[in-house]
């Protein structure tokens, strides 16, 4: 089984340099024995194996770095692609080849004019929530159910338990959702960790958003979080400034004129046909 290489605990790596020549292997036997005609890999340790192998080879390859920042895995790999495929505009990436296609999404993410000013605030920290996120919303709690008609927070796991807790009417709590394109369907203010998964959908749907960017991972969230501040499709709050008090006065700072602006730019950076896109650059490389 293949690991990552851990930039917050470097201890962890010290198990590589057995793991990584058993996980080149298994990624040389499947390429070997599957004959693709293109191998598609989307970033992540994950993906070394096989793009390895197929680099070895001699089958054409393509990447799809999701972050601003593309990671080790993507540096290393870029230079041998056919194409490299970024999420956001701006990405540096040596490679022959860049296509800006943005980060495919399930079906249901589609734009809509959120309210003004917004009645829903839908908190999210990700798949695996936010610990951070969680203990400033339960503080500021009274006054955001003071603002909002409904306060929807995705806890995640860790932070279930307290979330059913404190749940009452207008404060929705939910451990974990498969169903983002609903919930943000219900939202018109979004605050929010910066993972691109998340950014991604958010801007699919056009919402304006306060972003906490976590502080872990190299910086990756810092990066993408930047890209929307810069296009003006959101506001940012740091990790270490994040409190009841900066997030009420984030929200107070938002009048009806910047929101519209914010929701207008977050429209602006959302694809919808990012499948489309990867998959017309695959067929390409494949066909020749």
């Amino acid at each position: 089984m293949i690991r990552g290489f851990d930039r917050d605990a470097t201890w962890k790596n010290l198990g590589l340099p057995v793991v990584l020549p058993a996980a080149l292997a298994r990624g040389y036997s499947i390429v070997r024995r599957f004959r693709p005609d293109v191998v598609l890999g989307v970033g992540g340790y994950a993906m070394v194996p096989s793009v390895a192998a197929a680099r070895v080879g001699r089958v054409p390859y393509v990447l799809h770095e999701q972050n601003f920042l593309p990671g080790l895995a993507t540096r290393s790999l870029a230079g041998g692609a056919a194409a490299v495929c970024i999420t956001f505009p701006g990405t540096s990436v040596r490679a022959r080849r860049v296509e800006l296609t943005g980060l495919p999404l399930r079906p249901g993410f589609s734009r809509r004019t959120p309210a003004i000013p917004p009645r829903k605030l839908l908190v999210t920290g990700g798949s695996q929530g936010a610990r951070r996120l969680n203990e400033v919303v339960w503080e500021a709690l009274e006054d955001l159910l003071a603002r909002f008609t409904e306060v929807i927070h995705v806890t995640g796991r860790q932070g279930a338990e307290e979330g059913r807790r404190r749940a009452r009417p207008r404060y929705r709590p939910l451990d974990f959702t498969a169903d983002m394109a609903g919930l943000l369907a219900e939202a018109d203010l979004v605050v929010s960790r910066a993972g691109v998964g998340t950014l991604a959908e958010i801007t699919a749907v056009g919402l304006p958003a306060i972003l906490v960017p976590g502080t872990f991972g190299g910086g990756h969230q810092e990066a993408n979080a930047a890209v929307l501040v810069e296009a003006g499709a959101a506001v940012r709050i740091g990790d270490d400034d994040f409190d009841p008090q900066r997030l009420l006065a984030a929200i107070s700072s938002l009048d009806d004129e910047r929101l519209r602006r914010l929701a207008d730019a977050s429209a602006s950076l959302g694809r919808h046909d990012a499948a489309e896109r990867v998959l017309a650059v695959l067929k390409e490389v494949a066909a020749r």
